[in-house]
């Protein structure tokens, strides 16, 4: 969260004292990040010694522990700008190198004003200021020179210049078209930084690890009041919403080992019903999956939840909850998925039936796709409400000619315990039959986690939901992210406050250019 100036002490002593607290935090991130270099390079002597699985896991996840960590001290100092200064002050940073001589340059001129300002006088031109950045277009490397040209009043000789360009990080040196690049990479292509490093070093550009931590955290501090909006405006302006949640690993402080944090979803698309809206999907990280968490997540949220029977939400159901009782909807995709479950272990027979009688219910709802609400719930209550009917019926008998205790038995009496939810839909034609939209925004979660095998901190969960909302968001809008992202990071530094939603993945369709699809 953004430190507001306005928030600040007044008081000269109050102000040293957040300074010096901030300054120690920052040396003690740079000390476990020296602690865990010094034991990354031991481990990588070793492993060109005697070789082994486990040793190469260790070296990953200590090149992955220090990846998060320095990218949490860049989130925390981006998103304090009042004391950032003295706190980088605090720490002692390696000469900024030159950027590499081979790559092309691209000179962007910002031209001065054409007469004095002051007395409105003829300029003369007295020299310039360059600021180099390293940006990224697809496939290669580029330097953008901003060159500001200084003029001088011939009749007052009062000194102009154009301001110097917004850069989405703050005292970087990086493009947006390279932080957009770097987030997409991580967050959509499952690529880790310091494996980005290493690509990126084949075309001749050594970035650090560290480097690219940094970058990418400033990158989610300057993103996150999109984000903020973005989750407002789903949350509060849907009528209906796919809930699920995945597990994330989170390392515990200190200990090198991870405990179990939750990455939360919630996606509209109200495409199957041709609805007016556009699809979003919303990230929230937690540290556990207690109830209270999507409590807070839907306080603004009044209308249809379609999630799986978790017991966590149950306490959006009930009327004491603020703002009323959400109303359920339940998952067939689950229903049916416990029971192929048993039909692939043991080829039943009634396994097979139940999947013919679901599968019929499927076959009638996708020849229903498109179609407006009231044209779905009337199919639906002629069609398919008396096939789910004879299903509950079948069910039931079956229930008499199966042990108690077998996978069958207990799919089908999941099935019945949830009955009114999952046939809710049948009556409403806005409400999809399955949870699969929130299941598939969490596609990209589960690849990513194989990949870079855990979030570094509570920090680094909530930054990887702020990347996950808008890369899911963009793509479900048909947009290529890295494009969109790219576009946003140059407007965003002096882009309005109140016309923020204008960056919206959805607002922003309507205002680039059809090229920019995906």
């Amino acid at each position: 969260m953004a430190l507001d100036p306005a928030l600040l002490p007044d008081d000269v002593d109050a102000l040293k004292r957040l300074i010096v607290g901030m300054a120690r935090e920052a040396v003690q991130a740079d000390t476990l990040i020296e602690k865990l270099r010094f034991e990354l390079a031991r481990l990588k002597r070793a492993r060109f010694g005697a070789s082994s699985e486990k040793l190469g896991e260790r070296v990953e996840q200590l090149e992955l522990a220090i990846e998060a960590l320095e990218t949490d001290a860049a989130e925390r100092l981006s998103a304090a700008p009042v004391v950032a200064e003295a706190v980088e002050a605090a720490r002692l940073r390696p000469a900024r190198r030159a950027l590499p001589e081979h790559l092309p340059r691209e000179s962007v001129v910002h031209a001065g004003p054409c007469t004095c300002p002051a007395c409105g006088g003829a300029l003369r031109r007295i020299g310039e200021d360059v600021t180099e950045s390293l940006d990224y277009v697809p496939g290669r490397f580029k330097v953008v020179r901003h060159v500001r040209e200084a003029f001088a009043c011939r009749a007052c000789e009062q000194v102009m210049q154009a301001p110097a360009p917004h850069h989405a990080v703050p005292r970087g040196r990086a493009g947006p078209g390279l932080l957009a690049h770097i987030a997409v990479a991580k967050f959509d292509d499952h690529l880790p930084l310091y494996r980005q490093a290493e690509i990126y070093a084949r075309d001749g550009v050594d970035l650090a690890t560290s480097t690219l931590s940094g970058w990418l955290g400033a990158t989610a501090a300057s993103l996150r009041p999109l984000v903020d909006l973005l989750r407002r405006e789903v949350i509060a302006g849907s009528a209906v919403l796919h809930g699920d949640d995945t597990p994330i690993p989170v390392l515990a402080p200190g200990s090198g080992k991870t405990r179990t944090g939750r990455l939360w979803t919630y996606v509209r698309d109200e495409r199957p019903h041709g609805g007016a809206r556009p699809p979003a999907a919303v990230f929230f990280a937690s540290p556990d999956r207690r109830g209270e968490r999507p409590l807070a997540h839907l306080v603004g949220f009044s209308g249809v939840l379609v999630a799986d029977g978790y017991a966590g939400f149950n306490g959006l159901y009930e009327k004491a909850r603020p703002g009323g009782p959400l109303t359920e909807a339940a998952c067939w995709a689950h229903v049916r998925r416990k029971i192929f479950d048993v039909h692939a272990a043991t080829g039943s027979a009634l396994a097979a039936e139940a999947l013919a009688r679901i599968g019929a219910l499927y076959g009638i709802e996708r020849e229903l796709h498109g179609k407006p609400p009231d044209a779905r719930t009337h199919e639906r209550q002629a069609r398919a409400k008396p096939v789910a009917a004879a299903l509950k019926v079948w069910a039931e008998r079956s229930l008499t000619q199966l042990p108690g205790r077998s996978e069958l038995a207990k799919a089908l009496r999941y099935m019945l315990a949830r009955w009114l939810a999952l046939t809710r839909a049948f009556d409403d034609g806005r409400i999809a039959l399955d949870n699969n939209a929130a299941e598939r925004a969490l596609r990209g979660v589960a690849v990513g986690r194989k990949n870079y095998l855990f979030a570094g901190s509570d920090l680094g969960a909530e930054r990887a939901a702020v990347f996950y909302t808008l890369i899911e968001t963009a793509k479900l809008n048909r947009l290529n992210p890295e494009v969109y992202l790219r576009d946003v990071l140059t407007r965003i530094a002096d882009h309005p406050a109140k016309r923020l939603a204008d960056l919206l993945p959805w607002n922003w369709t309507l205002a680039q250019p059809a090229a920019h699809a995906a």
